[in-house]
């Protein structure tokens, strides 16, 4: 069994990537985003965190979140956020001997991808990362027209302006995005 290691900073900053468990043709997430933003809310409620970028895609999301002075407890939040928007859906989701026996639900992944951000360059560029995904993705022609995203909070606050990334060089096959 792997020995997974997480960073943790009390009171850090990190950028996250949560995946449903079958990505393939799914769009729960955007199906059902308000369930999300619920469980976000209610988590947010009781274990505060700040969101400093995010963006929902079909089949998984991505943001950047600063905890509160003195705290490092990420996983706790994912747990209760993942819980408790799994809890919102009716069970019809396919599910493994193993998550059957464990009384488990077949929607996520069980892990996430975390990264502790290190300085203020790799904070913009992991902001940049989350606003550039739908377009990355091909769901849109212009981050614009993703409406689930922090994106547009970021041009509200004139941080970034509207045609942001409407550049067709914006993502260049070998540096991957910038």
């Amino acid at each position: 069994m792997s020995n997974y290691r997480r960073y943790r900073i009390p009171g850090g900053t990190y950028f996250f990537t949560v995946n449903l468990l079958e990505r393939q043709s799914n769009d729960l997430l955007i199906r059902h985003i308000d369930l999300l933003r619920e469980a976000v809310k209610q988590t947010r409620k009781r274990w505060p965190f700040h969101i400093d970028a995010w963006v929902v895609l079909p089949d998984h999301l991505h943001c950047v979140w600063t905890l509160p002075d003195g705290d490092e407890d990420n996983a706790n939040r994912w747990r209760v956020i993942k819980q408790a928007f799994s809890k919102a859906l009716p069970a019809t989701e396919k599910r493994s001997a193993v998550r059957v026996a464990r009384g488990e639900r077949g929607i996520w992944q069980r892990r996430f991808w975390e990264h502790m951000i290190l300085d203020e360059a790799d904070y913009a560029n992991h902001i940049d990362y989350c606003h550039i995904n739908p377009l990355k993705h091909g769901l849109v022609k212009q981050v614009a027209d993703w409406p689930y995203s922090t994106f547009h909070l970021y041009v509200a606050r004139g941080l970034y302006p509207s045609n942001w990334s409407n550049d067709s060089d914006f993502l260049d096959v070998d540096e991957g995005w910038r």
